[in-house]
């Protein structure tokens, strides 16, 4: 007979699960009011909870469609996806499929994933625990990156103004994989990881030199004309970054790691035979450079609408430039369809076959800026013509002109025309470091041996390369423990006068911010060396006695080769239609802007004057005597008042979109501070001005205090300065201590009100030894701070002052 039924079953496990899931929903709500505070914080928490697992909802049905679209390419073409997503085959009649290839990567993608593991646990694992004793224990617990293969959705290959000993490829590339990646720090109990990855962009690979022995081909360069598309679901403790606000951050920040290797002019180059260069072919000489005159729009629309719509408004437009990797912004105009920037900048061109000059206007807005239309304009053309000076009608939009000049300089390995170069852009005759360029210095830094070990000794210093030309710094990447590290990293500076200027050189030691020795190489050298070039290794001083560092260097003069035409040419240039609608190219174009390698317009000097401040700026310039002391330089910079001053870097930098690039050139466009200044300058031609500062004065003390170990700078007052309203200005001043632009480095006044002639008093100092401060420069600014909102934001006037005086110690004061 079966046994009765227990007369009470309890499942106990499911019984301490419902018991342990309320008491988590009612417990937060049972301290809030135990703590006397409202309900809407449960609703608040509730809501980004609500967001939280919506954003990441969202990612994961991105991930869905893309893995069910690689999946079955011809079903989702036949269902007609969103054009944004179809390949590039479909697009451009000149790409070409390549499931070949496809099925190719396929086969081979376990053992690619093989090598992917290896690469992580032999390589990153170590050089990870040895960059810090706290992260000794870093190891990679699971590294799985999925069974989805890397795709090839299109293939191009130039046969058309590319070198005949050379092939390139684009390929566009997909990846789309359900991997697993964690990691983990055992001595803090720290987990994290990767679980899916999405990549899409556009890699280049260049097979050269192609020569006449097996294997056909000397070497193999991979990167990215610009930054890919990049999106990351995390877990573990890196979950915290899929929060809204955080996401966008962290993916920027990985994609400017990625741009540091593998975006142009950074590049991978794998060696098949060994007498090929290598060096030549990671950091190649650039094609050429693109000057760009950003001059002006007119009859654009007008974005901004009052009374919900009902009344239109103007625009408050600005541009962003792009050429491959480099982006520049203008500034913003304000409430100006016709808007007049006349803006220069200088950009770098590596490979201009499928390179273009891509241009975008929006209108500058609190929330999201609207956008106001695109160019698209082909570089191969810009380089048959050589100059252009024409206006384009703008693409996407219904109405809308912009007006270009734009000029492709050539690299010359010769000195012959650099003396009618500099006439040209007026470099022979003022003392300026800053403005247009007339030559390029391309470095490349190799290695370094026998450095000393810094402030401990029997200690191997992390050295890292400070390397400047004039006004403007770039570092090199940081060698960890070593005294005799590689680098082979390639910089390239805009250089104004190479008769004048010198390159400096530093290396420091990031561990004990120290110095490891130094070396200054005045240009004019590398205009009596062959070729232009130099390649040696340097000795350093204040260093060891058997310091050295092996670089090569080379200087380029920019020459502007017209060409010959007949009287009835008529040329345009080829603008090119955007293949992707509007929503999904603003999504790829406008993320952060990174740092290009633009001029530091500490000092611009118009290029072609196009207004009548500008010729008057000129004239006032050219009346102007050179220094009559060597440490105080009288001429004032002239930068206008609407120019802003941002500091910009070659290292990429997570800045706004609304940070606007400085200019080489700029007019001024506030009324009032323009009918100021042209009164000034007419007065200063005339004769009828007191003294030669058109911009006003600052009173500065400077002296660096040896007990200390400090330079003391006081601000006393300013006079003269210009009025950006009415009522006055409302002036502050900001100090660096070049070439240290960061935000730890910058030293500033309070702001007084409604004055042209305000008193400030105050001292400031920057921790610096004697021997060092000698070889650096004062860059003081006075600015208008404006209230809050205020339009009347700018710069009224700058200064650098080098401090290579030996009265330094001494101090002095002086307007």
């Amino acid at each position: 007979p079966e046994s009765p039924p227990p007369l009470l079953s309890v499942d106990v496990t499911g019984l301490v699960s419902q018991f342990a899931r309320s008491f988590v929903l009612i417990f937060p709500v049972y301290v809030l009011g135990y703590l006397g505070l409202s309900f809407s914080w449960v609703l608040i928490a509730l809501c980004g909870l609500f967001w939280i697992r919506r954003h990441r909802g969202g990612k994961s049905s991105r991930l869905g469609r893309a893995l069910a679209f690689l999946e079955d390419e011809e079903e989702a073409v036949r269902l007609s996806v969103s054009s944004a997503d179809l390949p590039a085959w479909v697009h451009f009649p000149d790409t070409e499929r390549a499931e070949w290839l496809n099925k190719t990567v396929k086969q081979m993608w376990p053992f690619i994933c093989q090598f992917i593991e290896k690469l992580f646990r032999e390589t990153i694992e170590p050089a990870v625990r040895g960059a810090n004793n706290h992260l000794s224990t870093f190891s990679f617990t699971k590294i799985d990156i999925g069974h989805q293969p890397l795709r090839i959705n299109g293939v191009k290959v130039y046969t058309e103004n590319v070198d005949k000993r050379q092939i390139i490829l684009d390929l566009q590339i997909s990846f789309v994989g359900n991997c697993e990646i964690d990691l983990e720090i055992k001595r803090y109990f720290c987990r994290a990881g990767v679980k899916s990855i999405q990549i899409h962009g556009t890699m280049r690979v260049i097979l050269e030199p192609l020569i006449g022995d097996m294997p056909l081909i000397g070497a193999l360069s991979l990167f990215f004309l610009r930054k890919p598309l990049l999106e990351i679901n995390w877990t573990g403790l890196t979950n915290l970054l899929d929060v809204p606000g955080l996401n966008g951050l962290s993916d920027t920040i990985i994609l400017d790691i990625i741009s540091n290797y593998l975006v142009l002019p950074n590049r991978i180059t794998v060696p098949l035979v060994s007498e090929v260069q290598i060096a030549q072919l990671r950091f190649p000489i650039p094609k050429g450079v693109l000057r760009i005159h950003f001059i002006e729009a007119q009859d654009l629309e007008g974005k901004d609408t009052y009374l919900k719509g009902i009344v239109k408004g103007k625009s408050d437009p600005y541009g962003i430039i792009r050429v491959g990797n480099q982006i520049f912004q203008s500034k913003v105009i304000k409430e100006n369809l016709n808007p007049k920037w006349n803006e220069v900048y200088e950009a770098l061109v590596y490979e201009h076959p499928g390179q273009e000059l891509e241009i975008e206007l929006f209108d500058e807005d609190p929330d999201k800026d609207d956008f106001l239309g695109s160019l698209m304009i082909d570089l191969i053309e810009v380089e048959k013509e050589r100059l252009l000076d024409e206006w384009f009608t703008l693409d996407e939009v219904s109405k809308g002109k912009l007006h270009l000049k734009l000029e492709w300089l050539t690299l010359m390995p010769t000195a012959d025309n650099l003396d009618k170069v500099l006439t040209s852009i007026r470099a022979d005759k003022d003392q300026a470091n800053d403005g247009l360029s007339s030559a390029l210095l391309i470095l490349y830094l190799d290695s370094a041996r026998n450095l000393p070990s810094g402030k401990k000794i029997n200690s191997n210093p992390n050295p890292l390369v400070l390397l400047s030309v004039g006004h403007k710094a770039q570092e090199s990447k940081i060698r960890y423990k070593t005294n005799e590290p590689v680098w082979e990293e390639n910089f390239t500076f805009f250089v104004h006068n190479p008769k004048r200027q010198d390159l400096e050189v530093e290396v420091r030691d990031e561990q004990h911010q120290c110095s490891l020795g130094n070396f200054k190489l005045p240009l004019s050298q590398l205009l009596e060396s062959e070729d232009l070039t130099m390649h040696q290794r340097f000795h350093l001083s204040n260093s060891g006695p058997n310091s050295t560092i092996n670089m090569k260097i080379a200087l380029r003069v920019l020459s502007l080769e017209k060409q010959a035409r007949s009287p009835d040419h008529q040329h345009s240039a080829q603008v090119k239609r955007p293949s992707l609608s509007k929503d999904a190219r603003k999504s790829s174009f406008k993320p952060q802007v990174p740092v290009s390698p633009t001029p530091d317009p500490n000092k611009p000097v118009p290029a072609s004057p196009v207004t009548e401040s500008d010729k008057k700026t000129d004239t006032a310039d050219k009346s102007q005597p050179s220094n009559a002391s060597p440490q105080w330089p009288t001429d004032l910079s002239r930068s206008s008042s609407s120019l802003h001053a941002s500091n910009f870097s070659c290292s990429p930098s997570h800045l706004s979109v609304k940070e606007p690039t400085p200019s080489i050139a700029s007019d001024i466009s506030l009324p009032i501070a323009t009918q100021e200044l042209r009164q000034r300058l007419r007065q200063l031609e005339n004769g009828t001005t007191l003294g030669q500062s058109p911009l006003g004065q600052i009173q500065l003390t400077i002296r660096h205090s040896s007990q200390r170990n400090k330079l003391i700078v006081v601000v006393h007052s300013c006079r003269n300065l210009i009025a950006f309203s009415e009522e006055g200005s409302d002036p502050y001043v900001r100090m660096y201590l070049l070439p240290d632009k960061r935000r730890s480095g910058r030293r500033k006044t309070h702001v007084s009100k409604k004055t042209l002639n305000p008193v400030f008093d105050q001292m400031f100092d920057f921790s610096v030894s004697l021997p060092e401060v000698q070889r650096r420069t004062l860059d003081v600014a006075v600015k208008n701070s404006g209230g809050f909102l205020s339009k009347d934001k700018g710069l009224l006037g700058k200064l650098l002052i080098p401090l290579a005086s030996e009265e330094l110690a001494k101090g002095w004061t002086q307007w």
